[in-house]
């Protein structure tokens, strides 16, 4: 069976009057991706049940991951089942991994398209419930092994329950490291954003910089949803960021053509809870940026940016992300922007919240004889200092910003 072919399309809205749920009636288990999509309508509401999750792991998202080729369809995923549907999800990978000194461990699937990685858990009383299951199941998935697990919000209700439930089952737990990602909750209105924003100097910057863009020529910001409108847009972010620094590195999505697949894959209309969004900004008609985002959960990723290097020094890239922030007051697209940043973001002195992201190793109790947490850390670290030590050089040599935003 092809991977399209077994990620089906299709879904429909939640049962809201879905009966309480006992521990008696969970159950995990562990599927493949494939087989996981022939369960398109409970997938989706799941992904719809879950409220403040994430779309990473939604059926939208992931068959994209399948269609492309960057996910197989025999990826494993731990499922929670009970008798009224799908309770919880992730997809998972078993890895030889440093801190697993030559034996392997369990990690959340991840891709350069994900950036977050809580697994997907139905909202409600029950979730204590369902998180004890999946906490079993990950045992039993990864054969008692340890998780080396990236990208987990630990200080939002979900990553807290989530952590809590590893502790009350008696495992171990640490932090590699953390980071603060910027985001940003809707206020009443835009003005209401702008008052008492603790970071002045970079509006005031913003303002300048909007002059004199204005001065060069007509300025306009237009958002897509759908049709011919929202294609265009991501063929014309694959040719803005292949004229710039990542096109000559070849790192472009358009150089990578599993990559290109799966934006077109993913920011293509199909039915289901995680809706899809462009915004570009233009000058006399050419695009200077353009941001994809996803929108699940009543929160807009903002996936990948890409902006016109040679207008650097105007900023293009933040202009735009400054317009989608009045976007979001004027017209509640979302209630929250999630930056989708891997640390070190411009949009830290835009948005005004931020978000604390971290890389967590849990041990089972059986297995911490076998390995101290404490140097399963220590190994994951310095590996995590060398990585970033690689992207800092990376970064200096292209002269390239966070998310293509730009200064």
């Amino acid at each position: 069976m092809t991977a399209a072919r077994a990620l089906a399309l299709g879904g429909a809205a939640p049962d809201l009057g879905a009966p309480d749920l006992a521990a008696a009636d969970l159950a995990h288990a562990v599927t493949t991706l494939g087989a996981l999509g022939a369960e398109a309508q409970a997938w989706d509401e799941l992904t719809a049940r879950a409220g403040d999750a994430h779309p990473y792991y939604g059926r939208h998202v992931m068959r994209a991951h399948a269609e492309s080729g960057l996910a197989s369809p025999d990826l494993p995923v731990l499922v929670v089942r009970s008798g009224r549907g799908l309770e919880a999800l992730l997809p998972f990978r078993m890895s030889y991994d440093i801190c697993g000194l030559g034996r392997p461990l369990a990690l959340p699937f991840v891709s350069p398209f994900v950036t977050a990685t809580a697994p997907l858990v139905a909202a409600g009383p029950e979730r204590p419930a369902v998180l004890a299951a999946l906490v079993a199941g990950l045992r039993a998935a990864s054969g008692g092994r340890p998780w080396r697990w990236p990208l987990l919000a630990v200080e939002a209700p979900l990553g807290r329950d989530l952590c809590a439930a590893l502790d009350a089952a008696g495992w171990a737990r640490g932090e590699v490291g953390r980071f603060a990602r910027p985001v940003l909750d809707r206020r009443a209105d835009h003005a209401a954003f702008l008052d008492g924003h603790p970071h002045r100097g970079r509006l005031k910057d913003l303002r300048r910089r909007q002059r004199r863009l204005a001065e060069a020529g007509a300025v306009t910001y237009a958002s897509a949803t759908g049709g011919a409108a929202l294609a265009g847009a991501v063929e014309g972010f694959f040719a803005l960021e292949g004229s710039g620094w990542k096109g000559e590195a070849g790192s472009a999505m358009a150089c990578r053509p599993a990559h290109a697949a799966f934006a077109r894959a993913v920011f293509g209309t199909a039915p289901g809870p995680v809706r899809v969004r462009a915004d570009t900004l233009s000058l006399d008609g050419r695009a200077l940026a353009i941001s994809l985002a996803l929108i699940s959960g009543g929160t807009a990723y903002l996936l990948k940016t890409a902006y016109d290097e040679a207008a650097r020094s105007l900023a293009p890239g933040l202009l735009l992300e400054a317009e989608i922030v009045r976007a979001l007051h004027d017209d509640a697209f979302a209630g929250r922007l999630d930056s989708a940043t891997m640390g070190d973001s411009p949009l830290e002195s835009l948005y005004r919240e931020h978000e604390a992201v971290a890389e967590i190793v849990a041990v089972p109790g059986e297995v911490r004889r076998l390995i101290s947490l404490e140097r399963r850390l220590r190994l994951a670290r310095l590996e995590a200092e060398a990585r970033s030590e690689a992207k800092r050089l990376l970064r200096r040599r292209s002269g390239g910003g966070a998310r293509g935003i730009g200064p």
